[in-house]
């Protein structure tokens, strides 16, 4: 599955190893706590429902092609729901959608519903409230934020969480400057060096493609917990982390049982903190 990239495994591997041997680049783990999906085998194929307009199938396109390059996990687009605006997540594969959320102060965000630590259903969104601005209307930031929200939905977090550090090359680092140089547009070796880490041991059950909430040993999940639709700071829950002032941040509602429905947040830039502050409702 290197192929479509022209590399394969021990190309990577020796990339990543050049990757992490360069002065003064972060080579820390990036897994997203230990979420993963349960399967069976590698590689396993994910359902990404397409829930976008056209002015952004560009880009969930090549992240589809980027993050299939994986030797552990394939993505294949699917139709996604009669009311995208919506976006409340399917059971077994992640919605990705777009649409005018409002000024609520958020560019994208990302949310896995979780079992115990496997991930049993996600949903992307990308607020065009703010992509329709000047700052973030470019292709640049179209791919960083599909691609990362993409990511977070298999298990991915950050390689780096401060903006203002120099580009690493990768769509997992946060970035006021995303087309670079190097381009933040696209995954890069480590990325995938992190997704064989994640996928590394196999599970006896799988939660991918599934139509009903519930896991071995647990009991089924909340109703309420199903059927949320995840859209404003009102719904995201108990902030967990926030990194370089708050600009991206993560958030946890925890339903009991261990079910749980984790947000990642990339915060849209404001002119200043002072403004930023305030969208939060921060005093």
């Amino acid at each position: 599955m290197w192929n479509g990239l022209g590399l394969n495994r021990w190309a990577a591997l020796f990339l990543w190893a050049c990757f992490a041997a360069a002065p003064g680049v972060a080579s820390a783990d990036h897994s997203w706590g230990n979420y993963h999906w349960a399967r069976t085998s590698n590689p396993f194929t994910l359902k990404i429902g397409d829930n976008v307009t056209s002015a952004w199938d560009p880009y969930l396109n090549e992240a589809i092609s980027d993050w299939s390059a994986s030797s552990v996990l394939d993505l294949t687009k699917v139709t996604g729901q009669s009311n995208p605006k919506n976006c409340r997540a399917t059971p077994g594969r992640v919605e990705v959608c777009n649409s005018k959320y409002g000024n609520n102060g958020w560019l994208g965000i990302a949310s896995i519903w979780i079992s115990g630590s496997h991930i049993t259903q996600g949903v992307g969104k990308m607020n065009d409230t703010y992509f329709s601005t000047a700052t973030y209307n470019t292709p640049a930031w179209r791919r960083l934020v599909m691609c990362q929200e993409i990511a977070h939905a298999f298990g991915l977090s950050h390689q780096d969480e401060n903006f203002g550090n120099g580009n690493l090359g990768s769509c997992m680092d946060y970035t006021a400057d995303p087309d670079g140089p190097p381009s933040n547009e696209h995954p890069n070796a480590h990325d995938f060096v992190q997704l064989e880490t994640i996928y590394a041991h196999l599970d006896g059950t799988t939660t991918v493609g599934q139509t009903v909430q519930s896991a071995p040993g647990r009991r089924t999940m909340p109703p309420a917990m199903a059927d949320l639709d995840i859209e404003g700071p009102g719904q995201f829950g108990r902030l967990i982390h926030s990194s370089h002032g708050g600009w991206k941040e993560t958030y946890e509602l925890d339903f009991g049982g261990g079910h749980r429905i984790i947000t990642h947040v990339i915060w849209a830039v404001a002119d200043d903190h002072e403004d930023r502050d305030h969208e939060h409702g921060r005093q």
